[in-house]
């Protein structure tokens, strides 16, 4: 595996952990303004752990495209040159 590869495994990691601290700013932020529930706020929290679930698909198959073989290879099932 390569730098190149090694990088993106990196950042696919990050960009979950970016994603996910903005999303749990957001929630704080419309749970600081009221407790009540209201359709934007819902639809606030809905679209953050939306990205979320987004930013984990990628993390999944870049993971699963990159270090994927690589795993398999290790453990015998996938032989290759």
């Amino acid at each position: 595996m390569g730098p190149v590869e090694r990088v993106l495994l990196i950042a696919s990691v990050l960009l979950v952990l970016v994603v996910e601290l903005l999303n749990s700013s957001v929630e704080a932020a419309i749970d600081r303004i009221g407790l009540d529930t209201h359709r934007l706020s819902k639809r606030a929290k809905d679209l953050g752990s939306a990205a979320v679930l987004i930013a984990l698909c990628v993390l999944a198959m870049v993971w699963m495209v990159l270090a994927g073989p690589v795993s398999l290879r290790l453990a015998g099932v996938l032989i290759r040159p």
